[in-house]
């Protein structure tokens, strides 16, 4: 039995995702927020001695394998490296990290603990999105060359438990720059697991909004690959516009695939052996549906959050710890789709200058964790 320590009242879908397992259990929770302590753990049906407000505390004396962060952003890194330090898992919410310096700490606590870390990037997870990676481990889109992700989402009204501004308004919208890309990255980026980001430039289209916010408008990442495609980014949670958080398309030598970007049916055109010329019409995704793994078309994350993906990230990460085996979401891909955003902010205040991305991997030497210029 896996026993799980929760750090941040707001990884409610999370706990109901590990509590529905039989194999791993939510054992204790902390939250600086005595209200929002209580009320969590009540909901969890954890006793008064298994709630803390200091982490520390959770960390010496609750009796937990791993923790799962959901914290503010800026308290990741800090916490996923105590949690390593005394012996435990982790898996952490997006981002990894807030500023380079903290992805070579991060890097370097999981290399020297031994143990599992996972990134919890869950758009990765929900069915559209593993219809279309199984498309692509099929090889239906061909050698795929270019792709987009887009994440809008009016993030101006949101405030913390109390109705106060948060920190959001300092961490995320306080900075220039894509400052939030991985939503829109990783689902792209595991339908082609062997490339990486090679550079990214990015560009906005300046500051027009009334909030007294440093973010601009509207952020767009450029990322090279190393197998020289292109996957444009758009982060933009500031304009006045209904949300849409999870537009992507993706095209290759064989066909595409576009999400919809108000509405509608997912949409794929891709050469088989019974149309060679596919590319050329529009058939629905859910005509590829049968390619979707076996675990999803179960029905076991139904009611979890993002599309059920909630569950399966859950059942990554336990199986992970059981088989002593880092997950596809490891450290590496944390730090490589994080750095997309810390470069960004160097490249939007310098109009755009492209910025190398190191090459995130084991055994990286001290010449290579610098940003270079």
């Amino acid at each position: 039995m896996l026993k799980v320590g929760i750090v941040g009242g707001r990884a409610m879908s999370f706990v109901n995702a590990i509590n529905s397992r039989d194999d791993a259990k939510v054992t204790a929770i902390c939250d600086l927020d005595e209200e929002i302590l209580n009320i969590q753990a009540e909901n969890i049906g954890l006793d008064k001695s298994v709630r803390f407000r200091i982490y520390e505390d959770m960390l010496d004396r609750a009796d937990i394998d791993a923790v799962l962060i959901a914290t503010p952003m800026q308290c990741h890194v800090p916490q996923a490296i105590k949690a390593l330090q005394s012996g435990r898992h982790v898996m952490s919410e997006v981002t990894a990290a807030v500023t380079m310096d903290e992805l070579w700490w991060l890097i370097e606590a999981v290399e020297k603990s031994g143990k599992i870390y996972m990134y919890s990037e869950n758009y990765c997870y929900t069915p559209e999105m593993q219809t279309v990676k199984a498309m692509a481990d099929a090889g239906l889109f061909g050698k795929i060359y270019y792709a987009e992700g887009e994440y809008t989402h009016d993030c101006t009204e949101l405030r913390n438990w109390h109705g106060q501004v948060g920190w959001r308004s300092y961490w995320q919208m306080g900075t220039r720059g894509a400052f939030y890309p991985t939503h829109s990255l990783g689902p792209i980026m595991q339908c082609i697991p062997d490339d990486k980001i090679a550079e990214i430039s990015c560009f906005s289209s300046g500051n027009h909004n009334p909030y007294g916010l440093r973010n601009d408008d509207t952020n767009i990442v450029m990322c090279r690959l190393r197998s020289g495609g292109l996957v444009k980014i758009r982060v933009d949670t500031v304009s006045p516009r209904p949300h849409n958080l999870m537009y992507y398309q993706i095209q290759g030598t064989g066909g595409c695939f576009e999400a919809p970007r108000t509405g509608g049916e997912h949409k794929v055109a891709v050469d088989t052996k019974e149309n060679p010329e596919g590319h050329k019409s529009w058939r629905p995704l859910s005509d590829f549906s049968h390619l979707l793994p076996e675990r999803f078309r179960s029905g076991a994350g139904e009611g979890a959050g993002h599309g059920g993906g909630d569950f399966y990230i859950v059942e990554d990460f336990v199986n992970a710890v059981n088989t002593n085996t880092q997950p596809f979401l490891n450290v590496y891909r944390a730090a490589e789709w994080t750095a997309v955003a810390l470069l960004s902010q160097l490249s939007v205040t310098n109009n755009g200058r492209t910025m190398e991305m190191p090459d995130f991997r084991p055994g990286m030497s001290w010449d290579e964790k610098r940003i270079k210029l």
